[in-house]
């Protein structure tokens, strides 16, 4: 339902305040933005570069209402196999796009994903700005680049397979003893609580392999704007229906 302009303000307040509950960490998938490109006649590259100008005020929603934690799946090992022409465009864009985040020193950010199958100069942008907000004391992003869930628990055992085998454990002791946690513990996440909420943009009703591991317990919300068109009643409308489950967690 899209309200009248002069309506949003007061309805985006009624919603921030029937909040009871507010998602400790979330996870989103940013979908949609070639689509959004093909029904205004733009280009693939305008698509993303709206979707990327579209991040940094999801950041300050997350920070009005107390989100600790956001995951941005901004690119898939999928999606490393566009075309070149998109792809570099695609790339560029998110390298200016972090680079942009991290200069404004007003968030925590930190790189998930295979790193080495991006290029280098694009790895390089991430891991700087890794380091230059590893002091910022505010809101964590994961920024998910070159992500896939499959390939992040594949490199989770390979972690830990390297560690054992440094430290002299026999296989058959590792197998002995082997649990969940030692899964958990080598993750692109570790040390991190596991999303409690995860939205995606589009329509699309699926989480594509998007932190496979760490959201068995999460609570999905599927919204039908294109990610460049998420606006912050759909983000509100978002945390109300959240608010509104039953989680049981498995129990």
């Amino acid at each position: 339902m899209r309200l009248p302009n002069p309506l949003y303000g007061l309805y985006e307040r009624h919603l921030a305040r029937s909040l009871p509950t507010i998602p400790r960490h979330i996870g989103v998938i940013l979908d949609g933005n070639r689509r959004w490109a093909r029904t205004t006649g733009a280009r693939a590259a305008d698509g993303h570069r709206a979707g990327a100008d579209k991040i940094a005020e999801l950041l300050g929603w997350c920070e009005d209402v107390g989100v600790d934690r956001v995951t941005l799946w901004m690119l898939s090992t999928d999606n490393l196999a566009r075309g070149a022409e998109e792809l570099d465009d695609l790339l560029a864009i998110i390298a200016d796009a972090v680079r942009g985040l991290a200069a404004t020193k007003r968030w925590h950010l930190q790189a998930m994903g295979a790193l080495e199958l991006l290029p280098p100069d694009v790895a390089e942008v991430l891991r700087k700005a890794e380091r230059d907000t590893r002091d910022v004391r505010g809101l964590h992003v994961n920024v998910a680049v070159g992500y896939g869930g499959r390939r992040e628990i594949a490199d989770a055992v390979r972690s830990l397979l390297r560690e054992h085998a440094a430290s002299g454990t026999a296989i058959e002791e590792l197998a002995e003893t082997f649990d969940v946690e030692h899964i958990a513990d080598h993750l692109y996440t570790k040390g991190q609580p596991d999303p409690d909420l995860v939205i995606r943009t589009s329509g699309e009703q699926r989480l594509s392999g998007f932190l496979m591991w760490q959201s068995v317990h999460s609570e999905f919300y599927f919204c039908e704007a294109y990610w460049p068109d998420f606006r912050r009643v759909d983000f509100l409308r978002a945390l109300r229906s959240y608010a509104a489950r039953e989680r049981r967690l498995g129990r």
